[in-house]
């Protein structure tokens, strides 16, 4: 069976796609939609050409490639240290037919070489692409890149506790105890803060106050992607500012995206000057028991493999880089 590819689309005409349920594109994470994606280019992309490409059999509509071209590579649009995960959009029960539609134009463009960062074990590039380009004599490495911890969330708060260590359960009550016994603890997420601004100024304060390799991670260029995904997220929803207040000050602060019923704590950050009252810990328990209550069914630590995230429940998923190269 052919397929037709539609030439280049656009960030515009992939947010079509996206609000269109009925194309059942798989988006599998809050890091392939289109308002990421288009945030990302605008800050990072310069030096690489956008290579956004949809394909259709006679049936519809396949999948979207949100790629970018440097140096006759294809990479997805993203990069690891901004984006936890990556992937291709394609229609469940399609993916061999995209891939292979895929891998026919990248060849006809000339590009012979997939550098892909940041995949998920269940993604289809992993269970699909790879194998169909080892079909078509391409050459390809599959390499663990780091890992992520996530959990599923039950039902209530309770509950949630149980599924800790009892020395793990201990501290977190231990730590929530302390905390209210020592001042007045007020906690809020929102979800489109009214002074957004604001908010994230007081988020970058924090981030930059708790680590130094925080506030050397913190160049005006991420700052500014920081601020774009903020108010891009909060327009479609999506954001989830918690903020801790102990005395009538923000203490700490969480950077979360609510998602397909899925919360990703993304970063975060904490005044030193309440490090002995574990605000950093206490402001994402704060954050799992807002998200319990909310019903939501999962919580994503993302990547990196933090003691705390072992500590507050998570479990590893290993995260892959995938190489693909025409021989």
């Amino acid at each position: 069976m052919g397929y037709n590819s539609t030439g280049r689309e656009t960030f515009a005409s992939f947010e079509g796609y996206w609000h269109d349920a009925s194309l059942n594109l798989d988006w599998s994470s809050v890091f392939v939609l289109p308002p990421w994606l288009r945030v990302w280019w605008q800050v990072f992309g310069e030096g690489n050409e956008l290579y956004l490409r949809s394909f259709r059999d006679d049936k519809g509509l396949l999948g979207l490639a949100p790629l970018r071209i440097k140096d006759k590579t294809a990479y997805l649009v993203g990069s690891a240290d901004v984006c936890d995960y990556l992937d291709f959009i394609t229609v469940p029960g399609q993916e061999s037919l995209f891939y292979d539609a895929l891998l026919s134009e990248l060849e006809k463009d000339g590009i012979g070489r997939l550098e892909l960062e940041s995949l998920r074990p269940e993604t289809s590039a992993i269970h699909y692409l790879a194998a169909i380009a080892r079909e078509r004599g391409f050459r390809v490495a599959t390499t663990r890149e780091n890992v992520s911890l996530e959990m599923a969330l039950p039902e209530t708060w309770g509950e949630y506790l149980t599924t800790l260590t009892p020395k793990q359960r201990h501290e977190a009550r231990r730590k929530l105890r302390r905390l209210n016994e020592a001042g007045q603890v007020n906690y809020k997420c929102e979800e489109n803060p009214p002074e957004i601004n604001l908010a994230m100024d007081t988020f970058l304060r924090l981030f930059g106050l708790s680590r130094a390799e925080k506030a050397s991670f913190m160049t005006p260029a991420k700052e500014t992607f920081f601020r774009s995904i903020a108010d891009e997220t909060a327009k479609n929803g999506i954001l989830r500012l918690g903020t801790l207040e102990f005395d009538g000050e923000a203490a700490a602060m969480i950077m979360a995206f609510d998602y397909d019923d899925t919360v990703y704590l993304y970063n975060s950050g904490y005044d030193p000057r309440f490090e002995n009252l574990s605000v950093g810990i206490a402001s994402k328990l704060l954050c799992i028991k807002e998200a319990v209550a909310r019903g939501k069914q999962k919580w994503d630590f993302l990547k990196g493999g933090e003691q705390y995230k072992y500590h507050l429940g998570g479990h590893e998923v290993p995260v892959y880089r995938c190489q693909i190269i025409k021989t």
